[in-house]
């Protein structure tokens, strides 16, 4: 059994006031014990389920000196799957305090121990048995700090083996710690049901800017009716067909579901399907700016028997604007932006943002937009070359892409970004685990050795229908937040209950006011009676 909200916070409360120390307490009780000819012992981990295997590794640690300190992963630096951390770091490390051999308990923010391994220079540090032959250069930096420093490294026998990753694969609920997860970053963003209605009633008569590619997801329903007499091959038989606005287009459609006034700057061709998207985009409230420079429109269909897709075909390559179109478009942007309280970049590789159109606009329309936010789809599309936006709202993967590192902490990867780009904020998905929220502190330049702040919120919904276009509501209403000017946390919420809303409808659906002031009501209401 979990423990209750209430129980959860008073156990980690009873724990903080003795064991959980800050680094500077640390060190200083790392100084006092070598005063005293005391042996310091340290073990690292993230023990986010505190097992058998646990205990019987931290009283052997303890059994080696006199003292045992434990230093506990922050929940932004686990990379252990989409699913974990399961319980909070703050949790995660009361547990340990809470265990009588341990002494110290430290929540380390960095990827790795090794700073603080510099900085603490323990006499022992403990690994498991597993690492004795591991040649994983985080744990080989962690064992050269040690070393360097006058300790020796110890590897605990593996007598009893249990793996927090096994466990938590056969737990039924997963989610036992999402609502008590999303009350903390409620209470600590100051949200209430209130004042999120307010966010939300602000949205009506804002202008924004949508720029970006333009894409018709088709959608084919069809009939499974076995195998082909020709080929072993599936055999369908249509059913239905459906098409939906998508890529910058349906960002544009949220905006104007939920009360806003957006214009939609993008490239089409001069065919019957194109002109039928821009006849069904203004009808839903939305002024379309768009060139004819595409040969073909961009269409992505989707082959689905019930709702299980089953192949997905591309139609219209990637056509970079020559400089006679880009010219032409940048005009189109600054003549649309005048008056913005905001401008959404969402490229999706198919050639209308191109280097040369952000350079030519991005220091007119920073002068004068309160509001730019960016994200990015497809592999010729990157975030690194958004620079000074407010907002980018990348998946884990998009991001890990663009800098090409797929092995630092979550944390680590993210200040790269904001360095690169000198973006202010980030809101980076993690599919079903949710998002998390980053940015410096107040008044701090992203290059500087401050801490990024990060705030975790999980994922709002409770089943998957369709994962399509999520991140475009995602986008779309965490950048109206921002454009009435609501707070990151603010920000975060709303796109995060936005999404929560799409992956519940098949197809790219434009979410409605209605629905996102249903959510918010609904989801607050049920913490506040928990």
């Amino acid at each position: 059994m979990f423990p209750s909200v209430a129980g959860a916070a008073n156990f980690a409360d009873m724990a903080q006031t003795t064991k959980l120390l800050s680094l500077e307490d640390l060190l200083n009780l790392r100084q006092s014990a070598r005063a005293d000819g005391r042996t310091v012992v340290h073990c690292h981990g993230c023990f986010d389920i505190v097992h058998p295997g646990h205990i019987h590794h931290l009283q052997y640690a303890r059994s080696l000196g006199d003292m045992l300190v434990v230093s506990v992963t922050r929940d932004t630096n686990v990379n252990k799957g989409v699913a974990r951390p399961l319980i909070p770091d703050d949790l995660r490390a009361a547990s340990l305090a809470a265990l009588e051999c341990v002494d110290a308990v430290y929540l380390n923010p960095d990827p790795t121990a090794v700073e603080l391994l510099g900085a603490l220079q323990p006499d022992i540090y403990v690994k498991g048995r597993e690492y004795e032959h591991n040649h994983d250069p985080r744990f080989l930096a962690e064992r050269d700090a040690v070393t360097s420093a006058g300790g020796r490294i110890v590897f605990s026998s593996g007598d009893i083996v249990y793996s927090s990753t096994a466990l938590i694969s056969q737990m039924q609920r997963q989610d036992a710690f999402s609502d008590e997860k999303l009350r903390r970053f409620c209470d600590e963003g100051g949200l209430t049901a209130a004042s999120l209605a307010n966010t939300v009633h602000r949205f009506r008569g804002q202008k924004v800017v949508v720029i970006g590619d333009y894409i018709l997801d088709r959608y084919h329903f069809c009939d499974a009716t076995g195998v082909a007499g020709e080929a072993p091959m599936m055999a369908l038989r249509s059913l239905d067909r459906r098409d939906y606005d998508g890529g910058a287009g349906v960002i544009a459609a949220h905006l104007a579901a939920v009360g806003a006034e957006p214009i939609l700057v993008t490239a089409l061709a001069d065919d019957d399907e194109s002109r039928q998207a821009e006849i069904r985009l203004r009808a839903a409230g939305i002024e379309v700016v768009a060139s004819r420079h595409r040969r073909d429109l961009v269409t992505k269909s989707r082959f689905l028997a019930d709702e299980t897709k089953l192949f997905k075909l591309d139609e219209g390559a990637a056509q970079p604007t020559d400089s006679i179109a880009q010219a032409a478009v940048a005009d189109q942007i600054l003549a649309a932006a005048q008056g913005a309280a905001a401008v959404i970049f969402a490229d999706f590789g198919y050639g209308l943002i191109t280097t040369g159109l952000l350079d030519q606009i991005m220091p007119r329309l920073r002068a004068t937009v309160p509001i730019i936010t960016a994200d990015v789809s497809g592999k010729q599309a990157t975030l690194a070359r958004f620079k000074d936006v407010d907002l980018l709202c990348p998946t884990e993967r998009e991001m890990r892409e663009t800098l090409q590192d797929f092995s630092s902490g979550l944390g680590a990867v993210v200040a790269h970004l904001l360095q690169v780009t000198r973006a202010r904020h980030a809101l980076v998905t993690l599919g079903k685990q949710g998002l998390v929220s980053f940015r410096w502190p107040e008044n701090t330049p992203a290059a500087s050795g401050y801490r990024l702040r990060s705030d975790y919120l999980p994922a709002m919904s409770a089943r998957c229908v369709d994962p399509l276009g999520c991140g475009d509501a995602l986008l779309a209403i965490a950048s109206l937040a921002l454009a009435t000017g609501a707070s990151i946390e603010a920000a975060a919420y709303l796109g995060s209950a936005a999404a929560g809303i799409e992956v519940e409808k098949l197809g790219n659906v434009p979410i409605t006011t209605d629905e996102l002031m249903q959510t918010i009501h609904e989801r607050l209401a049920r913490l506040a009676a928990a």
